[in-house]
C-alpha cells in the first residue's frame, strides 16, 4: 500500500470517527431534549427556584384588663435589584443616584451621603440582583423610603424589595417576663406562656417563591406566587398589670432592703384560682435584682411555719384537740434534737394561741402526741389533700412537691413525723403553698392556679379556660371555721399584729421562717432563712390570696417583719384600687315600670338642674337608706358615691362634664381623647397617687 493510500485510510477513519460521535452527541441531545425533558426542566428548577417558608406574624399576649403584654411588630430588610426595569438604563441610575443616597443619608444617619453614592455605585458596578441596603427597617420608615428617588418608580421598577421579619417585643419590659416566657429555637425546655402556647401563638407558615442569582443568593420572585402566612393566635392572661408593677415594686424595694439573696410574690384571685401577679427576683449584684429564675413555681424548699395551717387542720379534722386546747410552748425535746420557739416560751397556752404565737414546740408536740402511734394517719391527710402532686399548671417548669410518708427510706420514726409538723422535711413550691390557703378563703375548694382566661383568633373564642377543681371539699365546715378565725387571729393578735394589721379591712394569714438547708452540708452549714408570709384578704369576704417568700435576708429574717410589709403593702393598695370590694355597688332604683339611666359621682347642682328640667323631683338617698328602700313614687333617688380621701375616684360610665367635676374636685389634671363618654382611665379608681397627676380619660 503506498503512502498516499495509507495517508487518505487514516483521514477517512478519523473522519468517520468524529461523526459517529456528532451522531451519538446528537442523539443524546434529542433524548435529553424530547425523552428526558420533563426531568431535567424539573430538577433545574428545583436547584434554581423554590419556595421557602415565610414566618407567621405570633399572636399577641394580652393582661386581663387588655393590656398587651407581648407582641410582634414587623421590622423589613431593605434589599434592592440593581438591575430592575426601571433602572436600566444607566443614565437614568446615574442622574438619581446621588438624590437617593442623599435622602438615605439623611434618613438614616449612619453613613455620609458619599458613602451611599459609593456603595450604590459599586453594586451597580457588579450588576447585583439582591444587595443588603439596612437591617432592622420599621414599618413607617419603609413607608418614606419607599419615596426616595429611584425607589418610588414603583414595587418592580424602582428595585426596592422589602423582606419581612417579625420582632418580639414586650411593651412592658420586665413586667411579668419570666410568666410570660419567651421562644428559643436554642432552648429545649418552653419557657412561660411563650412556650406552653406556642402552637397557638405561633400561626402557620407561608410560602414565597424564591429565585437562586448569583453568588448562590435567593430573591423573591413576585407577589403573586407567595402563600400568606396565617397570623397566631391571641393569649389573655390572668395577669393584671397594675397588680403586676405592684408586685414587683414592693417586693424588689424589700430585696434591696434586707439585701436578700432572692424572694417572690404571687397574687390569685380567691374564687377563680386566676393568677393577677407573679414577681420573682434573683440578686445579680449589689442592689440590683433581675428576674432570672421563676421561683414562684419551681423553688422547692422547707414551707416553715406558713404549713403549720396543714398540721393544725389535720388535729382539728380528727378531733384530736380545738382550739381551747391547752398546750406547753418553749422546748420540746425529741430523740437527737430540741425544738425551740424563737422568741422564746409563752407558757401554757391554748391552741389558738400557740398558732397565733407561732410556737414550733406546740405544734411539734400535739402532732407527735397524737399520732406517735399511727404516723400513716397524719401523712394520710396531706395526701388526700394532694400536697404530693404538682399543680397541674398552664406554664412549664413546676417542681415536684416533696411529701414523706412512713414507707420512704428516709422516715425517721423519732424525727421525721414532729419535724413535718413545723414545715421541715418536705419541699414544697411558693405556689403549691398559696393554693392551699386559697382552699382556706375559698371555703375549702380548693383550685389549681391558672394563668391563661382564653385562646382568640380574630377576636373569636377559640377556647376558655376555667380553673380545675383539684378538691370540693378539703374539710368539714367546722375544721374551715376554726382555721378562718385562727387565721384571723395571727394578723389581729399574733405574731403579724404590729405589722401586718389593717384597721379598715381584715387580713387572715400566717407567718412564716425557716432555717434552708444546703445542699450538701445540711442546716449546719451558714445559716440561711426564708421569711414568708401567706394569706387572703379581705378576710370576711376573701377575694385575693397571696404570697410573698424572701430568701436568705441579711437584716433580720422573721417572716413579720421582712415579708410582713411587702404584704401589707401589696394588700393595701390591691385593696384600695379594687372598686368590687372597696366600695358598694350602684343600685338601679326604678320609677314604675322605667329603667333609670345610672346616676354617677359628678357635679350634683347640674344634676339636680337636670331633674328639675326634666320635672323630676330629686331625692337624696344614704346607702343606708337605700338598703331600706327609698319612697320614689314622688321623684328619683339618687346618691353621691364617697371615695377614700386622696384616692383617685372611678369615673367610668360618666359624661365628660361629670368626670372632669370628680376628677377636679378630687385635684387631678385630666386629658381627655374621644367623644361620648368615659370608656377607661388609665389610672384605675381608688388608687393612691400625689395630688396634680395627669389621668388620661378615653371616650367613645
Amino acid at each position: 500500500m503506498g503512502i498516499r493510500t495509507n495517508i487518505l485510510l487514516r483521514v477517512y477513519l478519523a473522519f468517520g470517527l468524529i461523526l459517529l460521535f456528532a451522531a451519538a452527541v446528537v442523539v443524546q441531545l434529542c433524548r435529553v431534549q424530547f425523552v428526558q425533558g420533563k426531568k431535567w426542566r424539573s430538577m433545574a428548577d428545583s436547584l434554581s427556584m423554590r419556595y421557602m417558608d415565610v414566618e407567621a406574624g405570633r399572636g399577641n399576649i394580652f393582661s386581663v384588663d387588655g393590656s398587651l403584654l407581648a407582641t410582634s411588630v414587623p421590622e423589613y430588610e431593605l434589599r434592592v435589584d440593581m438591575m430592575a426595569g426601571g433602572i436600566e438604563d444607566d443614565h437614568i441610575f446615574y442622574e438619581k443616584v446621588d438624590s437617593l443616597a442623599n435622602q438615605l443619608s439623611g434618613f438614616f444617619g449612619d453613613k455620609s451621603a458619599r458613602q451611599y453614592s459609593r456603595i450604590l455605585r459599586e453594586e451597580r458596578k457588579e450588576k447585583s440582583r439582591y444587595f443588603l441596603l439596612k437591617r432592622k427597617v420599621t414599618y413607617q420608615q419603609l413607608k418614606k423610603v419607599r419615596k426616595f428617588a429611584i425607589f418610588n418608580l414603583g414595587k418592580y421598577k424602582g428595585g426596592l424589595i422589602a423582606v419581612q421579619k417579625n420582632k418580639r417585643i414586650m411593651p412592658f419590659q420586665s413586667l411579668a417576663a419570666r410568666t410570660i416566657g419567651y421562644k428559643n429555637e436554642n432552648v429545649q425546655n418552653p419557657v412561660g406562656l411563650e412556650g406552653a402556647y406556642a402552637s397557638y401563638i405561633n400561626g402557620e407558615t407561608g410560602r414565597r417563591l424564591m429565585h437562586r442569582i448569583a453568588g448562590g443568593t435567593w430573591m423573591p420572585v413576585s407577589d403573586e406566587y407567595d402563600v400568606a402566612p396565617k397570623e397566631g393566635a391571641d393569649i389573655i392572661s390572668t395577669i393584671d398589670i397594675n397588680f403586676q408593677a405592684l408586685a414587683q415594686g414592693a417586693l424588689e424595694k424589700q430585696l434591696i432592703k434586707s439585701n436578700a439573696d432572692h424572694g417572690a410574690v404571687i397574687l390569685m384571685e380567691v374564687a377563680t384560682g386566676e393568677v393577677r401577679a407573679v414577681a420573682n427576683f434573683s440578686k445579680v449584684e449589689e442592689g440590683v435584682y433581675k428576674e432570672k429564675f421563676n421561683y414562684a413555681i419551681a423553688g422547692n424548699q422547707d414551707p416553715g411555719s406558713t404549713f403549720k395551717v396543714a398540721s393544725y387542720m389535720a388535729l382539728l379534722e380528727d378531733n384530736k384537740v380545738d382550739t381551747n386546747t391547752m398546750v406547753n410552748t418553749g422546748n420540746y425535746p425529741i430523740p437527737g434534737h430540741i425544738i425551740k420557739d424563737s422568741h422564746g416560751s409563752i407558757g401554757r397556752v391554748s391552741v389558738k394561741k400557740a398558732f397565733q404565737e407561732s410556737s414550733n414546740a406546740a405544734i411539734a408536740y400535739l402532732v407527735n402526741t397524737n399520732y406517735r402511734e399511727n404516723q400513716k394517719q397524719f401523712t394520710d391527710h396531706l395526701y388526700r389533700w394532694h400536697l404530693n402532686e404538682k399543680l397541674g399548671l398552664q406554664i412549664p417548669g413546676e417542681a415536684q412537691p416533696v411529701v414523706k410518708n412512713p414507707n420512704n427510706r428516709s422516715w425517721n420514726k423519732n424525727m421525721t413525723l414532729p419535724q413535718m409538723a413545723y414545715g421541715y422535711e418536705m419541699q414544697l413550691t411558693p405556689l403549691k403553698m398559696l393554693s392551699f390557703y386559697n382552699a382556706i378563703a375559698n371555703n375549702g375548694k380548693y383550685v389549681s392556679p391558672i394563668f391563661v382566661r382564653e385562646i382568640r383568633r380574630l377576636g373569636n373564642t377559640v377556647e376558655r379556660f376555667q380553673a380545675r377543681v383539684i378538691n370540693p371539699k378539703m374539710c368539714s365546715d367546722v375544721t374551715l371555721k376554726k382555721m378562718q378565725e385562727m387565721l384571723e387571729g395571727v394578723v389581729s393578735e399574733g405574731t403579724g399584729k404590729n405589722i401586718i394589721y389593717n384597721p379598715l379591712y381584715r387580713i387572715a394569714g400566717k407567718t412564716g421562717t425557716a432555717q434552708v438547708a444546703d445542699a450538701n452540708r445540711g442546716y449546719k452549714a451558714n445559716k440561711q432563712y426564708q421569711a414568708s408570709f401567706c394569706g387572703y384578704f379581705p378576710a370576711d369576704k376573701p377575694k385575693y390570696s397571696l404570697i410573698v417568700v424572701i430568701n436568705d435576708p441579711k437584716n433580720g429574717y422573721y417572716g413579720a417583719l421582712v415579708a410582713g410589709p411587702v404584704f401589707r403593702e401589696i394588700a393595701d393598695k390591691v385593696y384600695s384600687s379594687d372598686m368590687k370590694i372597696n366600695q358598694e355597688q350602684p343600685v338601679t332604683h326604678l320609677v314604675g315600670n322605667t329603667t333609670l339611666p345610672s346616676v354617677k359621682q359628678g357635679n350634683l347642682r347640674a344634676l339636680k338642674h337636670v331633674y328639675k328640667k326634666l320635672g323630676v323631683k330629686p331625692l337624696y338617698a344614704s346607702n343606708t337608706a337605700i338598703d331600706h328602700g327609698v319612697d320614689t313614687s314622688s321623684g328619683i333617688a339618687f346618691e353621691d358615691t364617697k371615695y377614700k380621701k386622696g384616692a383617685v375616684p372611678s369615673v367610668i360610665g360618666m359624661g365628660l362634664s361629670d368626670a372632669l367635676f370628680a376628677m377636679g374636685n378630687s385635684g387631678y389634671k385630666v386629658a381627655v381623647r374621644g367623644s361620648g363618654i368615659v370608656k377607661n382611665q388609665s389610672v384605675t379608681g381608688g388608687s393612691v397617687i400625689p395630688k396634680g397627676s395627669k389621668i388620661i380619660l378615653q371616650l367613645q
